[in-house]
Parts: C-alpha cells; sequence; structure tokens
C-alpha cells in the first residue's frame, strides 16, 4: 500500500478544538447586530471562511452592507485574540502527526481561517510541528468550500491531488477537499459530514495512522471505510 505523497491537514476542528471558539465569536458578534444564533446557522459559521459568515450574518440581521467589513474585522479579531489566549489540540493529533514526521511524509496546513489566526495557532497549540508550510483563507483567491486550498497545496507538493490525503472535520472542508481531487479522511466535529464517494470516516484521530491515511487515496471504485458519522 503506498503512502500518501503529502498529507493536508485542516486546523479548525481537526488538529486544534478551535471550532467552539469560532462559535462563541460568531454569537458574539450575532448578539451585537441583535440576532441569536441557533442551529439553524451552523451551516453558515461552521467551517466557514470569516467573510463567508459576515455575509450571512449582515444577511439575517438586514445590517446595512456598509457593515460587511466593520463584521469581518470584528470575527477576526476576537476570534485572534480567544485563540491566541490557547486552544487545545484535538485528540490524537500530536501523536499522529509525529508518527507521520518519523515517516518521513510530509504534511501542511491547509485552513480556512485568516494568515493572523493560523499564524497564532502554528506558534502557539502547533508550536514545534514540522509543517512543510501553511496555507490560509489569504493566501488564495478562493477559499473552501471552493477546491482552489487544496489544489494549491498539492502543487506546493508537486504532487497530483489524487496522490494527497486531506484530513478534515466539516462539511466544506471536506467538499473543497473532495472537489480538489484528494482522497478525505473526515473526523467530523461539530457539524456532521454526509458520507461520499472518496470519503472514509474516523470517531477521532487517535484512531488514525499512516496505514488508514494510506487506505483514503482514490480507487476507481472507492469505498466507504469505517463508521460513519452519527
Amino acid at each position: 500500500m503506498r503512502a500518501p505523497a503529502a498529507v493536508l491537514f485542516d486546523m479548525d476542528g481537526t488538529l486544534v478544538d478551535t471550532e467552539v471558539l469560532w462559535w462563541e465569536t460568531a454569537r458574539e458578534v450575532a448578539a451585537g447586530l441583535g440576532h441569536r444564533l441557533t442551529d439553524a446557522d451552523a451551516p453558515e459559521v461552521v467551517g466557514r471562511a470569516v467573510a463567508d459568515t459576515a455575509a450571512h450574518l449582515i444577511g439575517v440581521t438586514g445590517a446595512d452592507a456598509d457593515a460587511l467589513d466593520r463584521t469581518a474585522a470584528e470575527l477576526t479579531g476576537s476570534f485572534f485574540r480567544k485563540v491566541d489566549a490557547g486552544a487545545p489540540l484535538r485528540p490524537g493529533a500530536a501523536a499522529l502527526l509525529a508518527s507521520l514526521e518519523a515517516a518521513g511524509v510530509p504534511f501542511a496546513l491547509v485552513s480556512a481561517s485568516p494568515r493572523s489566526v493560523v499564524d497564532a495557532v502554528v506558534a502557539g497549540s502547533l508550536a514545534g510541528v514540522d509543517f512543510a508550510f501553511t496555507l490560509s483563507a489569504d493566501d488564495t483567491v478562493r477559499t473552501k468550500p471552493h477546491p482552489d486550498p487544496y489544489r494549491a497545496a498539492a502543487g506546493r507538493f508537486a504532487a497530483a491531488p489524487s496522490a494527497c490525503v486531506a484530513v478534515e472535520d466539516s462539511p466544506d472542508g471536506t467538499a473543497s477537499a473532495d472537489a480538489a481531487g484528494c482522497g478525505v479522511l473526515v473526523v467530523p466535529s461539530l457539524l456532521p459530514v454526509a458520507p461520499g464517494q472518496g470519503r472514509t470516516f474516523a470517531r477521532s484521530l487517535e484512531e488514525v495512522d499512516l496505514a488508514v491515511l494510506s487506505d483514503c487515496l482514490r480507487r476507481p471504485n472507492p469505498e466507504i471505510r469505517g463508521p460513519e458519522p452519527a
């Protein structure tokens, strides 16, 4: 079984437990706009880029479109402060990253968070992890759920996306990796992710090793392996 050319990790909710912090941020900003965030808002908040969440909050509150940039800046600033104060790693993340490094399998961080947030997490919770590089929402014209981030990451490794495995937790991130052509390992966090061709599911990164990642590489007729999300 061949190893992936590279493993491409999402950050928020996958390696670092920051999705709850992002939800808290969005809830606070929404409240300031006169909106109570509920589960109905989750698809437009969880796993989404700052600009997408800001646009959603402006839309549901009927706020002036001129407030879009201000809302996005408020989301970014508040989230950065929460992350900078410290965010725990997801269970199994440290061991998996260390095992890939020991095996000589390269890996990168591919996030829909702004560069400031990515850099804060890499300098904090992920300090000492030997990522080949990190990609943020600021590094491609379009971010998740579009395929651009994962295509760009595979290109940085001079590899075909189909030779890479993306590790994701959210529907939008999974859609991005799927559309790019990567094999996808899904470890759901706040939102369920629908089963699909080429998607493998695990309940925790504690269940994941190089063999599991290698098994995620796309085949002519890929199967769903492992437990599906509840």
